[in-house]
């Protein structure tokens, strides 16, 4: 590991390090505190390259926890959906798991019915992330982890390199600068997993957050969650979020969509894509204060509402995570994009470097 370090720097913002645990093939697992004093903290496991914890303020100073997590390591090693995981090699579902590649067919490990999901059964969230390097400064931290997922891994080709690096400022961002190599042609599309809840008190549902996303289109799903291939127009829809709306004045709406998924589970199709890095949406909740703003160079953003927590996994201060506990914010490309030509492509070449950044910025209102 490399670190980075001048301690003639004012300590205005810190990076720590700790042993958060033995894992089930007994490797260290370590703990890094990303932390601006007097503000916002966020804790990174090396497990998974998983968000264990973001400490945000509130327009009264109180300081939370806003997302979803575990209190061990034993629960994250355990069947959960994905809490603030790295994804990849590629978020969001694949159609049947295969895909075909100049030619080829690659045969994928099937962890979602028919589908293959967030990589397989074993993706960049069930790994352990080597840290690259860990960077301090005056006006941000970063920690760079790194996985080399190697040739025919869960079904995908090629020996993949890839790089996340995890950067806080001290203007309250937290930016995530994806980085991947490969020596075969293949597909990527990486995300970040974490279950947010802005209230800061996870017994409580996310319907009273509002939320804005600058889409005026979305894909949309069959039964198994698969894009149908549209790109359908989000206007006279719940799928409308161009202008902040409560959540919960539009996910028990009557539309088809939202019965297939249980309330939001989709793509929104970003705007402005081809002006690369820019603000796409923005939650709320009123009640607190609290804003999370996404800025992105992807086209696409999952917006999912938590519809499959059912009761079963802990909170870490007693009781359980019920329906619609948490939602995620996905900056991805689009699902399935392999097997549908007309979506923007995932392919990455021998030689190629993929490379895609979002940020999230919190603030009070």
């Amino acid at each position: 590991m490399i670190n980075s370090v001048d301690d003639s720097l004012p300590r205005f913002i810190t990076i720590e390090k700790s042993l958060y645990g033995n894992s089930s093939s007994n490797l260290d697992v370590e703990l890094f505190k990303l932390k601006i004093i007097g503000g916002i903290e966020v804790c990174i496991i090396t497990y998974g390259g998983r968000i264990t914890s973001i400490k945000t303020l509130d327009r009264n100073g109180n300081l939370d926890n806003v997302v979803l997590s575990f209190s061990n390591l034993e629960l994250y090693e355990n069947d959960n959906p994905f809490f603030g995981a790295l994804i990849g090699r590629y978020g969001n579902r694949i159609a049947n798991g295969k895909f075909s590649l100049d030619g080829e067919e690659y045969i994928l490990a099937k962890n979602n019915g028919q589908n293959s999901l967030h990589g397989g059964a074993k993706g960049f969230d069930k790994v352990i992330w080597k840290v690259e390097e860990v960077k301090e400064s005056s006006t941000y931290v970063s920690l760079k982890l790194s996985y080399l997922s190697k040739d025919k891994e869960e079904g995908f080709p090629g020996n993949l390199k890839t790089t996340v690096t995890y950067t806080l400022h001290t203007n309250n961002s937290l930016h995530i600068l994806y980085e991947a190599t490969t020596d075969k042609t293949t597909v990527v599309n990486l995300t970040q997993h974490s279950y947010f809840n802005l209230s800061g008190d996870f017994t409580k549902s996310i319907v009273d957050h509002e939320v804005k996303i600058e889409a005026d289109k979305f894909v949309p799903v069959d039964t198994s969650l698969i894009p149908t291939g549209e790109l359908v127009p989000v206007d006279n829809t719940p799928f409308d979020f161009r202008t902040a709306t409560l959540v919960g004045n539009v996910i028990d709406k009557e539309h088809r969509q939202i019965e297939i998924a249980g309330g939001f589970d989709h793509c929104w199709v970003l705007n402005e894509a081809a002006t690369g890095y820019r603000s796409v949406a923005t939650a709320y909740h009123a009640a607190t204060g609290r804003v999370i703003e996404v800025l992105t160079d992807q086209t696409g953003m999952q917006f999912y509402t938590g519809n499959f927590l059912n009761g079963t996994l802990p909170m870490p201060n007693g009781g359980v995570y019920k329906k619609r506990s948490g939602f995620c914010l996905e900056t991805q490309h689009f699902p399935d994009s392999p097997n549908q030509s007309q979506f923007p492509s995932t392919t990455l070449g021998a030689g190629e470097k993929y490379m895609t950044r979002t940020t999230f910025k919190f603030s009070v209102e």
